[in-house]
């Protein structure tokens, strides 16, 4: 393990214990806990379930993939923000993955799939509208999302790209939150290039590069997106980079970006529950998917 895997985990850390510190479950808020999704051992291989209580069944579903560059995170990191989500009408499953550098590409995309198998298998149980179904991820986990919603639309990057896709599956839309959408290599001082030898078998070759870049794989039948980030965010300059190609293929999507110099916001704030620029953009996003109903 490098020192940059050890200073993300860290640095990450703390930062998301001070965000959270204080929040408490929601009165209104009904959660399943500590669900094992494949296996039966290992911890980073569980889900929770959080619904709005008294809500009727089914209710729409969105599943979150958490960021944390690729090395960082579970779904404790993840639970208010994804129970605030709930508030919002929805049936929420919040995961923990396999993360870098213990387990290499594509064991985080092999547990995305392992977690939609087990949703559809579970629809009744927990209430989930399997018609339904959307998808939120940010940073790390938009660059995994926007890559397996291309391997369920694009056939000839299903062949290429690793993992199997959960089968009879489709997202109805995505969000893709400050997220990496091009991966190109770098001198090894920016966070993304420093970590490809962290998350890649080959250590980033060219051909790796290519192949978890979602601009590459892009059809028309990509689902309908919400973009976002703001001029806090590390990651600003990747939105350009893939709305081109959505605009090219005439694929859905609606694009923001939060906060103003004055107010520049930063990296992923969407997860900070108590912010009012979070609360517009989660309440954007989840009007977005609402729009599918």
């Amino acid at each position: 393990m490098s020192k940059m895997t050890d200073l993300v985990r860290q640095q990450f850390g703390e930062g998301d214990v001070k965000r959270d510190a204080g929040l408490q479950t929601p009165a209104d808020v009904e959660r399943f806990d500590d669900i094992y999704y494949a296996g039966t051992s290992e911890k980073l291989q569980m889900l929770d379930v959080y619904r709005p209580k008294g809500a009727n069944c089914p209710l729409p579903v969105i599943v979150s993939v958490h960021g944390g560059a690729w090395v960082y995170g579970d779904k404790d990191v993840y639970q208010f923000y994804c129970m605030s989500l709930a508030q919002r009408g929805f049936a929420v499953v919040n995961f923990s993955y396999r993360l870098a550098p213990e387990w290499k590409y594509p064991a985080s995309f092999q547990d995305i799939t392992a977690v939609l198998e087990w949703l559809m298998a579970n629809s009744e149980e927990y209430g989930f509208d399997k018609d339904h179904v959307f998808g939120v991820g940010d940073s790390a986990g938009a660059h995994m999302l926007g890559l397996y919603s291309a391997a369920l639309t694009n056939p000839a990057y299903a062949k290429i790209c690793g993992f199997p896709v959960a089968k009879d599956f489709s997202f109805q839309a995505i969000a893709l939150n400050c997220g990496a959408f091009l991966i190109e290599k770098g001198d090894g001082q920016d966070l993304t290039s420093a970590l490809m030898g962290e998350y890649l078998p080959c250590g980033g070759t060219d051909e790796e590069l290519h192949d978890i870049s979602l601009v590459n794989f892009i059809t028309s039948d990509f689902p309908p997106v919400f973009i976002m980030t703001c001029p806090g965010d590390f990651l600003k300059a990747q939105p350009g980079k893939v709305i081109g190609v959505l605009e090219e293929k005439d694929v859905e999507f609606v694009y923001r970006r939060y906060g103003n110099g004055a107010n520049p916001l930063g990296h992923v704030f969407h997860c900070n529950i108590r912010l009012p620029e979070a609360k517009r953009c989660n309440d954007e996003e989840c009007d977005f998917f609402k729009s599918f109903l």
